[in-house]
This record gives C-alpha cells, sequence and structure tokens, in this order.
C-alpha cells in the first residue's frame, strides 16, 4: 500500500491522513464523509483499539457498567461501509511537510493531499523513587483502566495522588467498590486550578461524607514498597499505607511529531481558527491543539472533548473546501457519586458568584459575571440552567445577579432575542 501511496504522488492524489485514534479522529473522518469527501482516509491510531469515548474511563468503564462495545464511537461496521480504513497499533514516527508525506514505525511512506493531527495528550509522570512498582497506575486509555479495575477490590487501600476532576471521579467509584480510599493534592484545595473556592468545598464535602480521606497541601514524596507498592512517603515525613496507587496529575500535549516536523507549537500545537497549523495542508484538532477563542479574546488548550468533537468538524469542512471557524462556548462535565456537574466558560475572571438553588439539596447552579455579563457557570444536577447559560454565555447578553439567583425567573426570558 505504501507504494501505491506514493505512486498517486505528483498527479491528483486525494488522500486525507489523520494521525491518532480518540474521540476527535473519529468525529473527523465521519465529518469528512459527511461533508461529501470523496477521496481516500486513512486513519492511523497507535492504540489497538477504535475511537472510543474518554469519559466513561473514569466513570462507568471502571466500574463496569459499560462494556467495550458501548464505548467505542461508532462500530467496526462504520469504517468498512463509509470506506474509511484505519490502522490501529500503528504508529507514526514522522512528517515531512514539505513532500506531504508521513512515515511510519516499520519504515513505510505514504503521501497525503490533506493532514489532521489528532495526537491527544498524554499523562504527566511522577519521576520519584519507587513509582515504577506494582500497584501503580495511571489513567488515560482503555489499557490502564483495565488494569486499575482489576486492582480495585474491596477492602483494599487506595491513595489517589492529584484531587482534580480524574481523581475525585475515580475515588467515587473506590468507594462504591468497597475500598478505603485517601486523595492526596498538593493545593491548598481539591479542584483548585479548574473551579471556584465555594464548589471546592462543596466537593470536598460530597467526598468526605463518602468516607473519602482528604489530605491537602499534601505531596508525595516517594513510595514504599519491594516491588510491590505498601504506602505513600509525602514531603512532610508521614506515611499513607497504600496497596494502589493511582497517579492523576494532569496530562500535556502531544506535540513531538508537529516539532520535530518545524510546526509552530507553545503549549500545544498552534492552529488558527479553521484548525489550520502553520504548515499548508495540516490541520491539528483537539487536546493537542493551542487555539484562539474568539468570545475569551485570547489562545487557550482546552482538555475536552466538546472542543476535539467541534474541531474535527471546522477541520472536516475546511478540507472540503469551506471556510468554517471554531467559536465555541467551552464545557465539560464530571460525574462524581449521583452528581452530575456541568461546567460552561471559565469562572476564574469572575467578579461576581451568584447562587441559585441549594447546594444541600444537590441541586444547584453557581453563576459568575464580569462587567454585568454571564462568563460562566457551575451547574450541579441543574441541566436546564446548564443549557440556558450556554446560550448566555455564548450571547454575552447583560444579566442580573437578582434575576438568576431567583429560582423563579425563567433563564430564557433573559437571552437576546
Amino acid at each position: 500500500m505504501g507504494q501505491a501511496f506514493r505512486e498517486h504522488k505528483g498527479s491528483h492524489m486525494k488522500r486525507t491522513i489523520v494521525v491518532g485514534g480518540g474521540q476527535g479522529a473519529g468525529q473527523l473522518v465521519a465529518s469528512l464523509r459527511q461533508e461529501g469527501y470523496d477521496g481516500e482516509i486513512l486513519m492511523i491510531g497507535e492504540e489497538p483499539q477504535l475511537p472510543y469515548q474518554r469519559p466513561p474511563l473514569s466513570k462507568a468503564y471502571l466500574l463496569g457498567e459499560l462494556p467495550v462495545e458501548r464505548l467505542l464511537v461508532r462500530p467496526e461496521k462504520f469504517y468498512a461501509d463509509q470506506n474509511i480504513e484505519t490502522r490501529l497499533g500503528t504508529k507514526v514516527t514522522a512528517i515531512d511537510a514539505e513532500a506531504q508525506t508521513v512515515t511510519l514505525e516499520d519504515g513505510e511512506t505514504l503521501a497525503y493531499s490533506d493532514l489532521v493531527l489528532a495526537t491527544g495528550s498524554q499523562v504527566r509522570r511522577l519521576s520519584l523513587p519507587g513509582f515504577d512498582q506494582d500497584g501503580v497506575f495511571y489513567l488515560r486509555t482503555m489499557a490502564d483502566v483495565d488494569g486499575i479495575r482489576a486492582a480495585l477490590t474491596p477492602g483494599k487501600r487506595l491513595v489517589i495522588i492529584g484531587g482534580g476532576y480524574i481523581g475525585l471521579e475515580v475515588a467515587a467509584v473506590a468507594r462504591k467498590l468497597g475500598l478505603d480510599v485517601t486523595v492526596l493534592e498538593m493545593e491548598k484545595r481539591i479542584l483548585a486550578r479548574v473551579t471556584t473556592p465555594a464548589m471546592s468545598a462543596f466537593y470536598t464535602k460530597v467526598h468526605t461524607d463518602h468516607g473519602v480521606v482528604i489530605k491537602t497541601e499534601a505531596a508525595a514524596a516517594a513510595l514504599s514498597g519491594d516491588g510491590q507498592v505498601t504506602g505513600v512517603q509525602c514531603q512532610d515525613g508521614t506515611e499513607i499505607p497504600a496497596d494502589v496507587v493511582i497517579v492523576g496529575v494532569g496530562i500535556l500535549p502531544r506535540t513531538e511529531l508537529a516539532e520535530a516536523a518545524g510546526l509552530t507549537c507553545e503549549n500545544g500545537i498552534q492552529v488558527d481558527e479553521g484548525t489550520r497549523t502553520s504548515a499548508p495542508h495540516i490541520y491539528a484538532i483537539g487536546d493537542c491543539t493551542n487555539h484562539p477563542n474568539p468570545g475569551l479574546g485570547r489562545r487557550l488548550r482546552l482538555e475536552s472533548v466538546p472542543n476535539a468533537m467541534d474541531q474535527a468538524r471546522v477541520a472536516a469542512k475546511n478540507i472540503c473546501g469551506g471556510d468554517a471557524r471554531y467559536d465555541a462556548v467551552p464545557w465539560f462535565w464530571s460525574d462524581q457519586y449521583d452528581l452530575k456537574l456541568q461546567m460552561v466558560g471559565f469562572s476564574g475572571e469572575a467578579e461576581e458568584d451568584v447562587l441559585r438553588g441549594d447546594p444541600e439539596s444537590g441541586a444547584f447552579a453557581r453563576f459568575y459575571l464580569k462587567g454585568g455579563q454571564l462568563i460562566a457557570v457551575d451547574a450541579v444536577n441543574s441541566p436546564r440552567e446548564f443549557m440556558a447559560a450556554r446560550q448566555l454565555v455564548a450571547q454575552k447578553a447583560p444579566v442580573t445577579a437578582e434575576a438568576l439567583a431567583d429560582p423563579e425567573t425563567d433563564l430564557k426570558t433573559l437571552m437576546a432575542r
């Protein structure tokens, strides 16, 4: 196949190669066909699985409630029906932007007319003593979760390093499975990088009420054990017994291929509003990208499934000759116990914090205002408030704290006509 691909080069070859096999890649190849793309499509993924949903990994899949086939974004038959070739368990080792080729680890060279980098991200690893022992896990892939699930047996002592959403979602699952759970967080509060002190306090209480021990301003220094982890040594000298350790201290964009190919990278692969990189005919989507957000007026890198899916649709339109622009309002979600948190925008720049509903009831929303406009919301078990807030943030409609706080106010009436 590689030779045939080379022979196409220089003629009117029309082939899009997608490097990556995550949700963004899966959406990209589907969107190309939906847009009427009639060229060849090749998706190259390092994992042996077809594109699958990542958010359930730390929730329903870890709990054993979601079978593999329901985790897949689309069934295998879809790719065959749409004439989309997949190369799984395959690594791209180099890109030649000038020659418009990619090289695989076996040395095969493939030509492209357009290339999409959907390389995603990788876990941030801790290079501390003892972290290479059995019983220590990171959570990023289906294979990671399969290993973790086998280790999470009732009565075991689990220590989670990192109090972000992934760590807390795993803590909720582990408590349901009957493990003793301790969460270590370096910052003064859990979720410190992503939400407000009030939301951090709410989730601290939720987890504590479920029996999770949360230790803040606590940093791991080393792991005890002789091949099998037995404890976490903290920087303050204390040691926490552990049979299993899960590390969740953030992820890093995978930019090594792009950097080696000479593409502009800074905290991700730099793209424009149309997901185009600094090299002709090369696009990038998802966690690996650093893109402009017109609504925020600045560049950012998002670790978000909606972002990857939206960028995939934009890239597909543009490969097909369009001029689509990515300007979606960022949103995220997290499931912990019986609570669904849905978030819109970024609350860090807020001047005012407005509460609607009662946190004690388990259903409420916190609205964040700046300059009389809604810039973000955290909605817990409040889907109607979340849906309305997405539109209000996008419209930059003027709102008042009094209207948002009043549960009798229909938020749809605040939207711009």
